[in-house]
């Protein structure tokens, strides 16, 4: 679902709905924004699984030290502007700009072990203004989280 009137009026999309990664260096280049960076609960969440069941967390039996390197590859490739990285707390925040009316979409990558080995990724994308992102932030992750098996050389 990404078709205009089609998408849920939601303007924050996370791989998880129940503990999404919280915005940390963004904060200060939100104080003027129209939407809060604090995540909607559940009746966002519950709109976002309906639209796209498909965006979940990524796990990888890659370690968080090369997963990290393969986040900031991916961000630096993406064009967006790299805000926060914080490799010991398995954060790098960033800031997309989008292409026609130069608005401002901040997302947070957070990096977690895994029981025994392996990374999960967790991907948060948020406005700072309007009610509706028409599903921008969906595509967003979408991308990233395909880019980022390509360059770790996954599938899953």
């Amino acid at each position: 679902m990404d078709a205009g009137s089609a998408v849920p009026p939601i303007n924050d999309v996370t791989t998880d709905t129940h503990d999404p990664p919280q915005f940390v260096a963004v904060l200060p280049l939100r104080k003027r924004a129209r939407n809060p960076p604090d995540y909607g609960g559940e009746p966002v969440a519950i709109l976002q699984r309906a639209a796209w069941p498909e965006i979940v967390p990524m796990e990888t039996p890659v370690g968080r030290v090369q997963v990290h390197a393969a986040v900031r590859t991916v961000v630096a490739g993406s064009g967006w502007a790299l805000i926060g990285d914080d490799e010991r707390a398995g954060r790098i925040e960033a800031t997309a700009t989008t292409r026609w009316w130069r608005f401002k979409d901040d997302l947070v990558i957070r990096l977690r072990d895994l029981p025994g080995a392996g990374t999960r990724i967790d991907v948060r994308s948020k406005s700072r203004i309007g009610r509706n992102d028409l599903g921008a932030n969906a595509r967003r992750i979408r991308t990233f989280l395909a880019d980022l098996r390509r360059t770790l050389g996954t599938q899953r």
